[in-house]
């Protein structure tokens, strides 16, 4: 009788398996939930090894899924779905930018209360107003209102809840997960601590961000949306208020804030009384762009366009590469902040986007983002490490998932 030889698999081999357990939920949800799936092939994902299966945020404008695929294994093909569907709820309701002011632990809890109730196959251990005693269908601040008296809000690093012992100094000797278990209550089961990355994107930017997946995912899905976020869906579906000139001024801010200097200066956002912070030195090397094509070859709009971003980069020491393009590169030009030179370039033929990306790979530094005024129709690469904005025509058209979309004349 021969033994039966036993192969075990190897660390690749085991990692490549657990990544594909990612992979399959998601396609299992672009199957079941089509609006959700394309929502999600959108996100830029990124694998994080931690305490939580999974975690979305958005940074720097990008919606980003982190993913333990070890941890995540560990659920049943239904709560891996579920929990997806958990992350992207949490961003359609901007919750990782919307918490400015209060405590954190009681809006991690506050925020998840809101929407599992409309979530099927959630864990059990995920919080439930239930557990709480507290009814279903609250707003996320409105749980957060009715959880504070429970919740000790004196630890300014929010990493507890009860009593705070003077004698050692404040610091809590119970955790808060510990303490949740011991009253028979739940916490957060996915990764909020991430949320703290959206602090570099303002709210107009996330907004923005936000609308562009959920308009892609729309028409994707053939207009097929899940019935509890109908509403929901159809608030970003809107028109935008906000004015073209405050997302490109946003994005332009965000994308000065390189490097960091720790301070107790500065007041935390997330909080009402002074914590440890940073303080970004704002510095500007920018690549913007300008299709130069006879299909945006439309010089007031070029002007106003130039105009406002010169408006917008005075005041700060900032480098601003300019190029004219369309199939190819026709004209570079740089200039600083002081220097108020506005000269439209006028082109023609075909368009082609990829041109720029490449330079901007050669640039030296490397542009903290990219600005391409265009229509968006041509070629772009697949993908793209800088941070991009899409400042597209009135009849332009994004031309790729990833980046921000800005239409110039709404708002």
């Amino acid at each position: 009788m021969s033994a039966e030889i036993l192969k075990f698999p190897t660390p690749k081999e085991a990692c490549d398996d657990s990544r594909r357990v990612v992979e399959n939920a998601v396609v299992r949800l672009l199957k079941s939930k089509p609006f959700y799936g394309h929502l999600l092939l959108a996100f830029r994902r990124r694998v994080a090894v931690g305490k939580h299966a999974v975690g979305v945020t958005v940074a720097n404008g990008t919606p980003i899924l982190s993913v333990d695929p070890d941890r995540f294994s560990e659920y049943t093909a239904d709560e891996q779905q579920a929990m997806l569907e958990h992350g992207i709820k949490h961003l359609l309701h901007l919750h990782p930018v919307r918490g400015c002011g209060q405590h954190r632990l009681t809006w991690d809890v506050a925020t998840d209360l809101a929407i599992n109730p409309f979530i099927e196959n959630m864990p059990e251990q995920a919080p439930f107003p239930a557990k709480y005693q507290l009814e279903d269908g609250l707003a996320a601040e409105e749980y957060a209102r009715l959880l504070t008296p429970a919740f000790d809000t004196g630890n300014l690093e929010g990493a507890g809840i009860g009593n705070a012992d003077r004698d050692t100094g404040g610091q809590h000797g119970e955790g808060f997960e510990e303490l949740l278990d011991e009253q028979a209550i739940s916490c957060p089961i996915d990764d909020h601590q991430i949320w703290s990355e959206a602090d570099s994107t303002p709210e107009c930017l996330a907004e923005q961000a936000v609308r562009d997946l959920v308009r892609e995912a729309h028409r994707k899905a053939h207009g097929e949306v899940p019935e509890d976020i109908k509403e929901v869906v159809q608030g970003w579906l809107a028109p935008p208020t906000i004015p073209w000139r405050q997302v490109l001024s946003q994005f332009i801010g965000t994308a000065g804030r390189i490097g960091r200097q720790s301070t107790w200066q500065r007041q935390h956002r997330r909080f009402q009384h002074n914590t440890p912070g940073t303080r970004k030195r704002r510095q500007l090397n920018l690549l913007v762009a300008i299709d130069v094509s006879e299909s945006t070859d439309e010089g007031p709009l070029r002007e106003s366009f130039a105009r406002e971003l010169l408006q917008i980069s005075r005041g700060r020491d900032s480098l601003i590469t300019v190029l004219y393009a369309h199939s190819r590169i026709r004209r570079i030009d740089q200039f600083r902040s002081s220097q108020a030179v506005v000269e439209v370039f006028h082109g023609g033929g075909f368009t082609d986007l990829r041109p720029v990306f490449e330079y901007a790979r050669q640039m030296h530094p490397l542009p903290a983002a990219i600005i391409y005024l265009t229509d968006g129709f041509g070629p772009a690469p697949e993908e793209m490490e800088f941070p991009t904005l899409w400042v597209l025509t009135p009849e332009g058209e994004k031309p790729v998932k990833w980046g921000v979309e800005l239409r110039l004349g709404e708002g």
